[in-house]
């Protein structure tokens, strides 16, 4: 159990520290955010992108201690950086300073990319005051509509990284609006199924409750008054969102109204990747290399 971004940070300062590979880094605030990480003891970076852009930035930003690739375009950028990953001479992937599309399609390259053998999907983490715990959501940021069969994938790549990082038999809520299975609502059909085979050992060791909805889910005063006999109320792990609407404007709520703390990353690759916005704050930058620092320590 992780209850905290501070207790994720302790705990890869117990590790080795980290190379991480960030492409296209001539972005002055994310360098601020590496140098933060730096001084924490938990990343080296190998900055990609021109030379001089990229030497000029991390001296504004006040690292010392670097390694830089040239690269003259950011597709050179991105598939260099993707390249430090896949020959291992970097254990972490971030985006800097480029166009997500040309840093996906670097990373999904047949030939040169880290994409793993499943579906792609996003995964988040968030620290929220009223929570005892991180809660740890998927998939609010790639996959729009996700059927039965690519929800699998989302629940499989959730609960990898969640046993990487240390849950031993993690709590997942498949979220809808009810407990009902109703065959005109898909999100329930699909919930009980997932649920159904999670108890027959198809996800390895979880517990996994669906259809459930979000009251039932975190409280248990809710669970008891509608009659819900729930193993996990009060304590989940992992939010499985029916589609992308659910969980980004759940995360986004928690975010705005809550003021909770978040970091997040790219699942189904052969290595950790962060991809990240250039809007997020330094704080949320530096809780998202710990969080891919920390998976890639397994």
């Amino acid at each position: 159990m992780l209850l905290s971004f501070k207790e994720m940070i302790r705990e890869v300062q117990t590790k080795k520290c980290f190379r991480l590979s960030v492409a296209a880094a001539d972005d002055i605030e994310l360098l601020k955010a590496v140098k933060m990480a730096v001084d924490m003891g938990i990343v080296f970076p190998i900055l990609v992108g021109q030379k001089e852009t990229v030497q000029k930035a991390a001296e504004a930003a006040g690292l010392q201690e670097y390694e830089i690739i040239h690269s003259v375009s950011p597709e050179e950028s991105a598939a260099l950086a993707v390249e430090m990953v896949k020959e291992g001479k970097a254990d972490v992937l971030m985006k800097g300073a480029i166009n997500t599309s040309h840093y996906m399609r670097a990373i999904l390259d047949r030939e040169n990319g880290i994409r793993g053998d499943g579906l792609l999907s996003a995964f988040a983490a968030y620290e929220i005051k009223e929570y005892h715990k991180l809660i740890f959501c998927s998939d609010s940021g790639i996959n729009v509509a996700p059927d039965v069969e690519q929800k699998k994938d989302i629940l499989r790549n959730s609960l990898q990284a969640l046993h990487t990082l240390g849950f031993a038999t993690p709590k997942v809520a498949v979220l809808t609006s009810n407990e009902i299975v109703h065959p005109k609502v898909q999100a329930t059909v699909d919930a009980d199924i997932l649920s159904k085979l999670a108890s027959k050992g198809a996800f390895g060791s979880c517990i996994v409750e669906g259809p459930i909805s979000f009251d039932v889910a975190f409280d248990p005063e809710a669970a008891k008054h509608k009659g819900v006999d729930s193993a996990i109320t009060g304590d989940v792990d992992l939010i499985l969102s029916p589609n992308i609407e659910t969980g980004n404007v759940l995360g986004k709520s928690w975010l705005t109204l809550g003021k909770a703390k978040w970091a997040g990353l790219v699942l189904g690759t052969q290595h950790p990747v962060i991809l990240g916005s250039r809007s997020d704050s330094a704080e949320v930058k530096i809780n998202s290399i710990a969080l891919a620092c920390l998976m890639a320590s397994s």
